[in-house]
């Protein structure tokens, strides 16, 4: 590197055909000494984008790599909260990868926005909260700012995601808290409990069944119920629970044409 950056022909900030500098391959590579040398030589942008818009911090952030996440972070000319194309924050993108000292590294710096949606609405916490990286959404439960109920452009809250994914120790989490709604409805009435029960994800079903305050006949937009979304689907540990609840009306009618359009297509591949 010294070698190279001592020659007059060499340009340390020259993208590649992607848009990558030097220096955002250093970061992606967690390669410290590399990107302290590039930022210390001069006339290299720190906040180069590439051509997806992702800065050399946002590739560190996604490799997970707590040096250099450290290093940038400590120069006042890095932005540490700067999105690229589709909205994702260096934030999002540690939550996303379950990076837990790199977010605990982000949520410290001031100017970085612990709520900010993606492009699709989706929050740091809905994407830790899908994934099921519980540390990372303990980290981000605790701010004092969070708006752990914030919902996507579906309707969809980190709690309706969990419980799609059968994230059990995640919506323990979240339904610990005062401020989540346990039978919110995402954009086609579905609630948390309907989801859990279309995947057949028996212990997110108890943990919802536990509570007084979910319905557990709560329809969505076209009156399809959580009894009748596991009984399509054939998970009969769940229609066991469901059907054993006095709260359950096993004979509410459904529109069949919609419950088999949702067996059929799985919602969750357009999502985290």
């Amino acid at each position: 590197m010294k070698q190279l950056l001592s020659r007059e022909d060499v340009n340390p900030d020259q993208p590649e055909n992607k848009g990558k500098t030097p220096l955002s391959w250093a970061a992606l590579n967690g390669h410290k000494s590399v990107v302290k040398q590039l930022l210390d030589w001069g006339g290299v942008n720190p906040n180069s984008p590439d051509d997806k818009a992702r800065t050399p911090l946002s590739w560190a952030a996604i490799g997970g790599h707590e040096a250099v996440v450290k290093y940038l972070l400590g120069r006042s000319d890095v932005s540490p909260d700067m999105p690229d194309n589709e909205s994702t924050t260096p934030l999002s993108w540690a939550a996303i990868k379950g990076h837990d000292s790199v977010v605990h590294q982000l949520l410290d710096r001031e100017g970085v926005n612990p709520d900010r949606p993606d492009n699709v609405g989706r929050t740091p916490l809905l994407w830790a909260a899908a994934k099921g990286h519980g540390s990372v959404v303990k980290q981000l439960l605790d701010w004092k700012d969070i708006k752990p109920d914030k919902a996507d452009d579906e309707g969809r809250t980190p709690l309706s995601w969990a419980a799609a994914r059968g994230q059990e120790l995640v919506v323990k989490q979240l339904l610990r808290r005062g401020d989540v709604d346990p039978n919110g409805s995402d954009d086609e009435g579905k609630t948390p409990l309907l989801w859990a029960a279309t995947k057949g994800h028996e212990s997110v079903v108890k943990q919802l069944l536990d509570r007084k305050d979910v319905s557990l006949d709560k329809p969505d937009h076209e009156d399809t119920t959580p009894l009748a979304q596991a009984a399509l689907n054939g998970h009969e540990a769940v229609v066991k629970q469901l059907s054993g609840r006095k709260r359950v009306n096993p004979d509410m009618p459904e529109n069949t044409s919609h419950s088999k359009r949702i067996r059929l297509s799985d919602e969750a591949t357009s999502g985290p």
